[in-house]
């Protein structure tokens, strides 16, 4: 409700209130007059007794409404009064000055006509907030965008905020889909050129086969085919977070066996790199993660130390825990990751501009959705004397 209309009510409130307290001062007004003329008629009538007959023509004459010495018998009295014997009462008693009266009426009109007006006039400015509201409504569901007016503090505020609220955040989720659909035509594209890249290669491969008969581009062949493999495998698995139709099988998992697992499923590429995985012995300390899932993506975060790190050095894991979460540390001897790249080092399909191996930049992502879909985050960072580190958070709630 607006301040004028409050005033309004309040002052339509006020001239009824006061009308109504005149209207009832007039009655007790009335009301003492008869006493006090009671009371002088009794006088008159003690001193003189013979002056009834008198005192009776006297009150004819005045402006009293008499209803005749019926209108109120004294047996329906206790004690009845002089006057009352003579058939009067308050109600017959007529005021000489009705201002009282009419100020009382006029109050109550005035009062009554105030609570009409802005009875009307507030379900008009409500009328016309309901019509704002439904135009605006209209507006968005035709695609024409806007915001609302200045917001005003009535009692459609708070719909009025519901509303911004609910309409601001449908255009966040269609401008989501937007990019979402975008990064997925992008990715599209990206996935395109990769497959494209390894048939091309193989193409070639079986050409120059054919062309010269050398065994040896077997390899090449195998190697093309392998990628091509994995691309699937990880594109599949992307697909499936996606979706939303990935299941975790989330329990218990000591952090020390899963690192093992990952460490020797890398055995193979770290004799080839000549790079050692170090695991120091631990207490043990448990995450609520899947195992075979969580175990993939700290392969990913291992392999990439691995490829980035020299020959001869090592990968190092540590392992630390505290109410809140649980943090695996891993990191390598190399030259670490270049400025620019470590903001774009979770996107699919990133390469780094110094990278050293082929892949297809899948790794890191998987990982981040599946620490992700655990209550966990990933972060990167160089280490202070040389070196790439990934931190691995684990929350316990």
């Amino acid at each position: 409700m607006s301040k004028k209309s409050t005033v309004l009510f309040v002052l339509s409130a006020s001239l009824t209130a006061a009308a109504t307290t005149a209207f009832l001062l007039t009655f007790y007004y009335r009301h003492v007059c008869f006493q006090v003329l009671e009371g002088f008629c009794e006088s008159m009538l003690q001193k003189n007794p013979d002056s009834r007959q008198t005192i009776l023509e006297l009150l004819k004459t005045q402006h009293f409404y008499t209803t005749g010495p019926d209108a109120l018998k004294p047996s329906q009295r206790s004690a009845p009064s002089l006057l009352s014997t003579f058939g009067y009462d308050p109600s017959n008693l007529r005021m000489t000055d009705t201002t009282v009266l009419w100020i009382a009426v006029l109050g109550f009109l005035t009062g009554g006509a105030l609570f009409l007006f802005s009875f009307w006039r507030l379900h008009k400015k409500s009328y016309a907030r309901i019509q704002a509201l439904t135009d605006y409504l209209e507006k968005i569901n035709t695609g024409r965008q806007g915001l609302l007016w200045t917001p005003r503090n009535d009692a459609f505020s708070r719909l009025q905020d519901e509303l911004y609220k609910t309409v601001t955040a449908l255009y966040q989720t269609r401008d989501a889909a937007l990019a979402a659909r975008n990064n997925f035509a992008e990715n599209l594209s990206n996935i395109a050129h990769q497959l494209k890249t390894s048939i091309t290669s193989v193409s070639l491969t079986l050409q120059m086969e054919k062309a010269h008969k050398k065994r040896a581009t077997m390899m090449e062949i195998e190697r093309q085919i392998g990628r091509l493999m994995h691309l699937e495998e990880a594109l599949l698995q992307l697909s499936r977070i996606d979706a939303g139709t990935l299941t975790l099988d989330r329990k218990p998992t000591d952090v020390f066996t899963m690192l093992t697992l990952a460490s020797d499923n890398l055995y193979a590429l770290c004799i080839q790199k000549g790079v050692r995985i170090e695991i120091p012995e631990m207490s043990e300390i448990d995450i609520h993660a899947d195992l075979d899932w969580t175990m993939e993506a700290v392969m990913n975060v291992m392999k990439n130390c691995v490829e980035a790190a020299e020959t001869g050095s090592a990968v190092h894991c540590s392992c630390e825990s505290n109410p809140l979460y649980v943090q695996i540390r891993i990191w390598d001897e190399g030259e670490g990751f270049a400025k620019e790249d470590i903001p774009h080092l979770f996107e699919r399909f990133y390469q780094g501009r110094t990278s050293k191996n082929a892949g297809i930049g899948i790794g890191l992502s998987l990982s981040k959705a599946i620490l992700e879909m655990q209550n966990g985050i990933i972060r990167a960072y160089n280490l202070p004397n040389g070196g790439a580190c990934f931190e691995l958070r684990f929350y316990c709630h």
